[in-house]
């Protein structure tokens, strides 16, 4: 197995340490290209191949990269509403992945949409619900679009605005 990739190390080692300490992980001071520039991230984790807590930012909302993955870490970590907070027990058996997203372009219409190759974000006023590419079981683009407005709390019938973005995912 190769080592994992520095975006997920540092996913890792963020939620550990706010486990064992109460408080955030400093950004380490030497940084890659990628991990030093503005982007959204979401960061997931998985326990035995199910979902433990995935949260994200479609824009950034840090100085870097790495301090978005660091914030994200430890809200998936410990604030997915979805879950109970994982427990340092729990670390050495969970699955990191790291999605860096690009900017999010609108589109006119589904068509132009791959779940396999675009993530989707649905809006509807101030309601808006994102879904990540490339994601099991996710098979279809209505099944994309479906969820991401359930998960906005979207009706089927409302007009919505789309804009679709893609990803560079660490394992």
């Amino acid at each position: 197995m190769h080592s994992p990739s520095a975006p997920v190390r540092l996913a890792r080692e963020s939620l550990a340490y706010y486990l064992e300490h109460g408080r955030l992980l400093d950004k380490p001071a030497e940084l890659s290209a990628e991990l030093c520039r503005r982007a959204g991230v979401f960061v997931s984790f998985k326990k035995a191949g199910q979902l433990r807590g995935c949260i994200g930012t479609f824009a950034p909302t840090q100085p870097t990269v790495a301090e978005e993955i660091i914030q994200n870490a430890v809200s998936a970590g410990t604030e997915d509403p979805r879950f109970n907070p994982i427990s340092p027990g729990e670390l050495a058996d969970l699955e990191v992945s790291v999605d860096v997203l690009e900017a999010p372009e609108p589109i006119e219409s589904m068509d132009v949409l791959d779940p396999k190759t675009y993530g989707v974000i649905v809006r509807k006023g101030r309601r808006s619900g994102l879904l990540l590419p490339d994601l099991e079981g996710v098979d279809t683009v209505a099944e994309q679009v479906s969820i991401a407005m359930q998960k906005a709390g979207i009706r089927p019938e409302e007009e919505i605005e789309l804009y679709r973005f893609t990803v560079t995912r660490y394992i």
